[in-house]
């Protein structure tokens, strides 16, 4: 659930490390999905048996499709500004792929918000680093400084 927040505290949330968000389980058919919406089909993220023979002994998901689970992720760490009726997605400061999830991995997110600056009357940059962790294994799959973007009334 994300955290609403005063106009008049955001000084007080920068900083702020939000609880680390549900596990959320990375499955064959969702990685086989993802792979035919970017017709990317390498045979590491697809082909089950051939990628029993590599280093990881099992398909892997598309460092993309880690990325692009910010974006459900995001609705347990967020911290919205009241008044907040919608939020732009501004891109990404830094994106490091630290280590392959490898099929049927539990992973989830830990967010700590950066920085936050009213750019334009009721329209608020946030900075957030999220880090996506690998249930069982010491190195995070990525870390991201991710630039979002609050319209506040």
């Amino acid at each position: 659930m994300p955290t609403v927040i005063n106009r008049q505290n955001i000084n007080q949330f920068i900083g702020h490390q939000a609880q680390p968000t549900d596990w959320f389980e990375v499955k064959q058919q969702q990685i086989n999905q993802f792979a035919d919406c970017t017709l990317d089909h390498q045979f590491i993220h697809v082909d089950v048996e051939k990628a029993k023979a590599t280093p990881f002994g099992s398909t892997i998901a598309h460092g993309f499709l880690s990325l692009s689970m910010l974006s459900h992720f995001a609705e347990q760490f967020s911290v919205l500004i009241d008044g907040f009726y919608m939020g732009l997605n501004a891109g990404f400061d830094k994106v490091r792929f630290l280590q392959p999830v490898t099929v049927d991995s539990r992973i989830r997110a830990h967010a700590k918000i950066l920085s936050i600056e009213e750019k334009k009357p009721g329209q608020f940059r946030l900075s957030t680093e999220v880090t996506i962790e690998i249930d069982g294994v010491d190195t995070p799959a990525l870390v991201a400084e991710w630039i979002s973007v609050q319209m506040v009334k």
